[in-house]
């Protein structure tokens, strides 16, 4: 075996010397290789994936269909830039996704690298084919750290900073969170009195929404508010956006999270596992609003790259040959049941929540009050990692557990981590 006993803390002197610290990282490991649901660092240690690159690995580590798909697009053809001339992966790509979209109406997709730019695209989009400049976005929201990513997302501490002014027109309304007492109707209620009170239906392009709020804690949005939500944007005649960034591909049992509701959005914007691992995104939507933007008013020079293209089909092969959405059922009842039953002996997880594998378990100091307690979150992922299992927290206060295990994983794997999770909460609450 190698020595390894100083690499971590040179690459961490390393790190302090070339790296900015806006660039946070949650855990002070370096990682070397993985596979399936497992990770190795440099120290050759070994740990169970349970953050998965935030979402992004839904059909696990190196995958060998996305590791043979992408080595035989690397041997033909890397970039060209779509803009400058095309390729079929992009189209085959878009094909597919067209197809397994929710809705009956023709559909277009274009392909972007990040999420930020898929939103950033999506609302391009929506202003076009409105011909209007308002957007409505929801609070505890996450859509992108690029100035109309920032100015969409609900939830200011850290991302916000003193990067303003940011974009005008954007405006926020509470998102259904009945833990702390935002029930769909008082939500509804809200977004009425927005309308009312600064800015006008008639004003407004597009309404913003995560099926699952994500940074924001993991919490679901109700049926019936999101089907409302459908119905008021119909009447209104305003572009209904579904950030599936996170929750899209399977993570919450459906490919699609608003599938749950049994609406359809106008528009959809993808990323994340979408490629298992290699950097794509995307919008999808109604053909007709697609087509709103003039030649060249839509682009990217990496966007839809044949590597990430070939990617892409490679995981739609996956899930449709492995039984992904069945297995993303199976585990998010595992996961839940055994969170449940956690919350059950320990006094400081005040909510367990999730749809599917996108699980989320909320740490308060008194149940009564409901007092976030981050300071718990901060030492249960600590003491996790040290103990071989990788988490991330989320929530407005980052109170928040989130549970984003590869959907492939292996059952023992997923027991080891459920059960190292209950032993290090209880062990630092109690």
């Amino acid at each position: 075996m190698r020595d390894t006993s100083s690499r971590t803390a040179d690459l961490l002197a390393l790190r302090e010397k070339h790296i900015p610290r806006g660039i946070a990282s949650t855990h002070p490991i370096f990682l070397e290789r993985a596979q399936g649901a497992q990770l190795w660092d440099i120290d050759e240690r070994e740990y169970i994936d349970f953050a998965t690159g935030i979402g992004v690995l839904n059909v696990g580590h190196n995958h060998p269909k996305v590791i043979h798909a992408v080595q035989e697009q690397l041997e033909r053809l890397t970039h060209t830039c779509f803009q400058v001339a095309m390729y079929e992966p992009y189209l085959r790509l878009a094909e597919r996704l067209n197809q397994i979209a929710p809705g009956e109406t023709p559909k277009k997709t274009i392909f972007l690298t990040t999420g930020a730019e898929a939103v950033e695209n999506a609302i391009k989009i929506a202003r076009e084919a409105t011909r209007r400049s308002a957007v409505i976005a929801f609070s505890m929201s996450f859509h992108g750290r690029t100035f109309m990513g920032l100015s969409l997302t609900g939830k200011a501490t850290a991302y916000r900073q003193h990067f303003g002014p940011f974009a005008p027109e954007i405006y926020h309304t509470p998102y259904p969170y009945t833990y702390r007492g935002w029930s769909s109707a008082r939500a509804l209620d809200a977004l009425q009195e927005l309308f009312h009170t600064q800015v006008t239906p008639d004003q407004v392009a597009a309404i913003i929404i995560e099926p699952v709020v994500g940074e924001g804690g993991f919490i679901p949005a109700p049926p019936e508010f999101l089907q409302e939500l459908r119905r008021v944007t119909e009447q209104h005649g305003i572009v209904l956006i579904a950030d599936e960034i996170q929750t899209g591909f399977g993570r919450t049992g459906k490919l699609f999270a608003v599938e749950h509701a049994g609406i359809v959005p106008d528009l959809i914007t993808t990323a994340k596992s979408l490629a298992g691992g290699l950097p794509l995104s995307g919008v999808i939507g109604r053909a007709d609003i697609m087509d709103a933007p003039s030649a060249g008013g839509l682009g990217g020079t990496y966007g839809g790259n044949p590597l990430a293209c070939a990617a892409g089909l490679a995981v739609l092969d996956i899930f449709e040959q492995e039984h992904l959405l069945t297995q993303a059922e199976r585990l998010g009842n595992q996961l839940m049941e055994h969170c449940r039953a956690l919350q059950s002996e320990v006094e400081a997880i005040g909510d367990v929540r999730g749809l599917g594998a996108m699980i989320g378990i909320e740490l308060v100091r008194n149940r009564q009050t409901k007092e976030p307690a981050p300071e718990l979150v901060d030492q249960i992922l600590v003491e996790a990692r040290n103990q071989g299992v990788l988490f991330i927290k989320a929530g407005l206060y980052g109170n928040v557990i989130r549970l984003l295990a590869p959907l492939m994983i292996e059952e023992q794997l997923a027991l080891r981590a459920l059960d190292t999770l209950g032993t290090v909460i209880k062990q630092v609450v109690q």
